[in-house]
């Protein structure tokens, strides 16, 4: 079929290509491996190996139920498609009898960097654990092609990209695909994951994506981007993708896929193609036009303009501002927006900006020089364990902060109790859902924007986990409104003062004698307390960032804001 519309295939790869450019870090144009399935029969036994050995002690892990085979009944290509069979039938092999067949094929070709697209159909039948992944060449997994010369170290610590996958994620809507990063800092149920809705799920072929270079990772459905796995510090621990991986495409029943119906009888998942692409042109020119600028600022961000020419087609930048560096890429002549988080308000940061491409050639005039001041913060926050739906055995932190005419809501959720959580902001008239994104741990953001100075706004959070979900109670705020200084009691007076920013500790005032002092953070978490004040309050343990400080005496209490530096 395909191969008979070279022209339409072009067009099509040209259109995704060019529409995903401006959504990854570093744009891979030459097609290194690939696999079209032209001919019928069995799987290119020079491209796919068979992984059939069990290596788990007579099973598979996660629970999975189903033995993998060689067999030509569940893995073989046909009409220009390969198709992954898991079918339900008695199988002994190993000396294990299983109640389910299916393939796990492991691509023989290994490498560091580069584009995977993936044009498959997947089944969705329940049960059944569809999987577009890689493997570090070097994981110590009996059984796998690489293994025997290669496998020396671990899972996770080889790392595990997860390009789509479906079945596991019960909790979430229909046709909801997932892609997740495990490393030895986050894996089994990784807070590393990200996903997004196939339209169609099951009776259509969509390109699934992974966008990997030295800076970031990046996961695209149809030439779309909606997720990118860029963690702050890149070490053993959060970044084991300095290394190469090779690919694996199986179908896993059962386990923490769930229950298998007992009506199930097989299901496919077709592969049009795979194909690998890397950058192999040897690149010795400096990028040219290199231009930086100071874009968007608000109380707790900075945002960096930058842009600049080079032949290779990529541009790496590095940002260095006090301590901290922030390494990044993107497309030549294509602006680059990076937004410099978790900043502290009313603060002057100074900033040296580098360019390069990827293969090391540097811009002739580095660095460029740049300052911008953050702003106050004018917004509301709180803590709360009502719900809606559900029920919170702890609570949640949440934060309205007005920026410009935009109006960022933050929400955390401090249950404990609670895995493979995903956020969803709820608008209360009309009713809209958005998900939202993690920031880190459980807290999750979504920005609303072009609002009124004003106006009243209402929204609620979802969180949806394994095995149900939770609804905050709708929270109003007025755009523009500053009530982060707002104090509850009628009965205040100012009772204290500090020197102001603190470092170490905080050093009181006191104008009478104190009862008690509440530290909370910007979103409401008490962080410290103390019922026997004096002179000097040790904060040591507190982050760089602004804070509520708390002082009560009798009835009366006096609120004020203070920043650790």
């Amino acid at each position: 079929m395909k191969k008979t519309i070279l022209f339409a295939l072009f067009l099509f790869i040209f259109m995704t290509s060019q529409s995903s450019n401006a959504q990854v870090d570093v744009v891979y144009t030459d097609l290194v491996w690939s696999d079209e399935f032209e001919t019928n029969g069995a799987i290119n036994s020079t491209k796919w190996h068979h992984q059939t050995q069990l290596p788990n002690g007579g099973s598979w892990f996660n629970g999975e139920v189903q033995h993998y085979t060689n067999l030509i009944s569940n893995s073989f290509v046909n009409n220009g498609f390969l198709n992954i069979v898991a079918k339900k039938e008695n199988y002994t092999y190993q000396g294990v009898t299983k109640q389910y067949t299916s393939a796990r094929l492991n691509s023989k070709f290994a490498f560091l960097y580069g584009r995977v697209d993936i044009r498959a159909k997947i089944p969705t039948n329940l049960g059944t654990w569809p999987a577009l992944w890689l493997l570090g060449k070097n994981v110590n997994e009996d059984g796998g092609f690489f293994d025997a010369e290669f496998g020396n170290t671990g899972w996770p610590a080889c790392g595990e990209i997860d390009i789509m996958e479906h079945g596991i994620t019960q909790s979430q809507p229909a046709g909801y695909i997932q892609s997740a990063i495990h490393t030895p800092s986050s894996f089994g149920n990784t807070i590393n994951h990200g996903g997004t809705i196939a339209s169609n799920l099951g009776n259509d072929f969509h390109v699934y994506s992974m966008n990997w270079s030295p800076f970031e990772i990046t996961f695209l459905l149809d030439g779309v981007a909606f997720y990118t796995y860029n963690p702050s510090v890149k070490n053993a621990n959060t970044w084991p993708f300095d290394a190469e991986q090779y690919l694996l495409l199986n179908i896993a029943m059962g386990g923490v896929a769930g229950n298998i119906p007992s009506n199930f009888t097989q299901a496919t998942m077709e592969i049009d193609y795979v194909r690998v692409y890397q950058n192999t042109l040897v690149d010795t020119e400096a990028p040219t036009n290199f231009t930086a600028t100071v874009g968007a600022v608000t109380s707790s961000t900075i945002e960096l303009l930058l842009n600049a020419d080079d032949n290779s087609g990529n541009v790496a930048y590095t940002i260095s501002y006090g301590s901290q560096n922030i390494t990044t890429a993107n497309p030549s002549g294509e602006e680059k927006s990076v937004i410099v988080p978790n900043l502290m308000p009313n603060t002057t940061y100074d900033f040296s900006v580098s360019a390069s491409d990827v293969s090391g050639n540097e811009f002739a005039n580095n660095p460029i020089l740049l300052s911008a001041t953050t702003t106050e913060v004018i917004g509301c926050s709180g803590t709360d364990n009502e719900a809606q739906q559900g029920i919170f055995s702890i609570g949640y932190n949440y934060a309205f902060e007005t920026i410009g005419n935009d109006v960022k809501i933050t929400f955390e959720l401090l249950d404990t109790d609670k895995v493979g959580i995903v956020a969803f902001l709820w608008r209360q008239t009309p009713f809209t859902e958005y998900q939202m994104t993690n920031v880190s741990g459980n807290i999750y953001t979504y920005t609303i924007t072009n609002q009124t100075i004003g106006s009243t706004i209402s929204y609620a959070t979802k969180f949806a986990y394994a095995g149900g979900l939770s609804v905050t109670s709708y929270f109003s705020y007025v755009v523009g409104d500053d009530c982060s200084l707002s104090i509850e009691s009628s009965q205040e007076l100012d009772l204290f003062s500090f020197l102001n920013p603190a470092t170490d500790y905080m050093y009181l005032n006191q104008n009478v004698s104190i009862d008690k002092v509440e530290v909370h953070n910007s979103l409401g978490k008490l962080v410290l307390v103390t019922s026997t004040p004096n002179d000097s309050i040790n904060i040591k343990n507190l982050s760089k960032g602004i804070y509520l400080v708390t002082v009560f005496q009798g009835d009366k209490k006096s609120v004020k804001k203070m920043i650790v530096k």
